[in-house]
Order: C-alpha cells, then sequence, then structure tokens
C-alpha cells in the first residue's frame, strides 16, 4: 500500500531550521547567552529556544541592553517572561554607564540613546565571557541585516565586516573563533514580519499590548508618530492629536514610532502587516533614516 508523505508547513519548516541552529551552538560554544528585549522578535526566539531544549531549562541566559528609555509595558513582560521560565537575566544598563561617567548623553533635541546600546553590549558580552549571543533580527527588516549569515563573527572588538563573512553552503556553519571574539547567531534570519506574527497566532504567544491598537496622544515628526512622553515632547508647531495607533516594533521610546491601526487582534495584525508594503524599520525607526548604511554603519561598530 502507498505511504502517506509528510509534509512540513512553512512554519513548521522556519522553526525546524531555528531549532537546528539553537542546538548546534549549544553544543559548540561554551557560554552562549540570548538576546531578549521582550519584543515580539525576541519572544518568538525564545519560544523556539523553550522548544529545542525541552523539557530541560535553557541552557543559557537571556541578555537585555537597556537604555532607560525603553516602554514600560515591554520591560514588564520582559521581567514576567524570565520568571517564569526562571532563566538568569543579564541586564546592560545605557544608564548606568552614563552615571558612571563610561559614556557621554547626547542631550541634542531629538538624539536618542540607540547608539549608546553598542559599547555596554559589547562591555556585556566581554564581563560574561559569552562566545555566542542569539539575536532576533531577520532579513526582511532592512538592507544592511538582509547581508548576515547565519552566524555573523565578530572580532576581538566585536566589529563585523560584511565583507569578510563565512559560507554557510547546506545550512553548514563555522563557529571557530578565537578568546576575544565571539559569534552573533540569528536563527530567524529566514522569516519575514508576516512569518513571526502567524507563528504568534499558531502559538498563541503573549505578547506587550502595545503591539496592538490602542489610544495615544501622538504628534507627527519627519513622518513618523511619536507618543507624547516624559522624553517625547512636542516642538512648536507640532499638533498632539489622539489616535488608535500600535507599534509594529519596540525600542527606544525617542526613536520608535507608532503606526495609525485599528488591529487589535492577532487575526487583524496579520492581516494588516500582509497588506503593507514598508518594513517595520523603514516605517517606524527613526535611527534607520540618519543616512543610507546607518544601520550597516552601526554594525560594523558592534551593533545588533
Amino acid at each position: 500500500m502507498p505511504v502517506a508523505g509528510y509534509e512540513l508547513t512553512h512554519l513548521q519548516m522556519l522553526e525546524a531550521e531555528a531549532i537546528h541552529i539553537f542546538r548546534e551552538v549549544a553544543a559548540e560554544f561554551e557560554r552562549p547567552a540570548l538576546l531578549f528585549s521582550g519584543g515580539k522578535d525576541s519572544i518568538v526566539m525564545l519560544r523556539v529556544a523553550e522548544k529545542a531544549f525541552w523539557p530541560a531549562k535553557l541552557p543559557f541566559p537571556l541578555l537585555h541592553i537597556d537604555t532607560g528609555h525603553n516602554f514600560d509595558e515591554v520591560l514588564e513582560f520582559r521581567d514576567r517572561r524570565a520568571a517564569e521560565l526562571g532563566a538568569r537575566l543579564v541586564v546592560g544598563s545605557v544608564q548606568a554607564a552614563i552615571d558612571a561617567g563610561e559614556l557621554t548623553e547626547d542631550t541634542r533635541p531629538g538624539a536618542s540613546r540607540n547608539q549608546l546600546q553598542t559599547p555596554v553590549l559589547l562591555d556585556s558580552i566581554t564581563d560574561n565571557r559569552f562566545d555566542a549571543v542569539f539575536g532576533g533580527a531577520r532579513r526582511d527588516e532592512e538592507k544592511a541585516r538582509a547581508k548576515e549569515r547565519v552566524y555573523s563573527f565578530r572580532d576581538e572588538f566585536g566589529q563585523w565586516d560584511p565583507k569578510n563573512q563565512r559560507p554557510e553552503l547546506w545550512s553548514l556553519y563555522n563557529g571557530r573563533h578565537r578568546p576575544g571574539e565571539h559569534i552573533r547567531v540569528f536563527p530567524l534570519s529566514n522569516w519575514t514580519e508576516l512569518d513571526i506574527w502567524r507563528y504568534i497566532a499558531q502559538e498563541r504567544l503573549e505578547i506587550p499590548s502595545i503591539y496592538y491598537a490602542h489610544s495615544r496622544e501622538t504628534f507627527e515628526r519627519d513622518g513618523m508618530l511619536l507618543a507624547v512622553t516624559p522624553l517625547t515632547q512636542p516642538r512648536a508647531g507640532e499638533a498632539v492629536v489622539p489616535r488608535q495607533v500600535r507599534y509594529r516594533t519596540v525600542g527606544d521610546i525617542t526613536c520608535t514610532g507608532a503606526v495609525e491601526s485599528t488591529a487589535a487582534t492577532v487575526d487583524e495584525v496579520i492581516a494588516e502587516v500582509a497588506a503593507t508594503r514598508i518594513t517595520e524599520r523603514g516605517a517606524t525607526r527613526a535611527d534607520d533614516r540618519v543616512s543610507e548604511a546607518a544601520m550597516e554603519d552601526r554594525k560594523r561598530e558592534g551593533y545588533f
């Protein structure tokens, strides 16, 4: 009798690839860590990591670089999720580095602390001797991230050279590195924003409420909608308007914009994302608009 074929769905294939990557890193490296901000991509990445090692606990800690200007809803979720998993949460604080005189904050109008995350990240990696760091970056987000390999080699200064990357034929990954060097690992490289949301729906994952439509006082600046907060205040001529908005990506409040939306459920967000033609970073992240190569320049210096 003919045997029925076994065929994976698109999401199952992506999940299987990511699980393989997690297990490869756990077997190959001594001190990996998973970047977990409480954002949607890191939530999905954490869920896949759970599946990769279930029923054991995660064999690595969670790492977050906190600018001190993050959304309260996201930080609350980060802490609660780490506690639920019984995972060790390592937080690198930009504010603490500023207070200690290690970093100088740009206090000019419109400045953000986003670039200050890089030295704090590199210090956190060095202090904890992490030799591999999982990140939730996806190739569809931004053109510099589209250049990344799954295993992204970083030298002893934490720098990335887009012209010096290792081949990854047949999903074979080269994690060789010397003391002081490390590898950034991106298990979700081949996922899209739509894949992320479909996986959230499939797994019934909880995410911070700001990803869904809600009412906020907002103002428009440089084509972006910013929320009125103690850190983001309207300038002369910028009208404050209450709007129904949601966030497609979350980060530093000072450079993360919202989008007008009525999508209040996962299914409604999926329909909205399926129709859009602008990536979430292109639509809502001011730090990517500094120049054509803004993201690549930051990545060369050691950014996520």
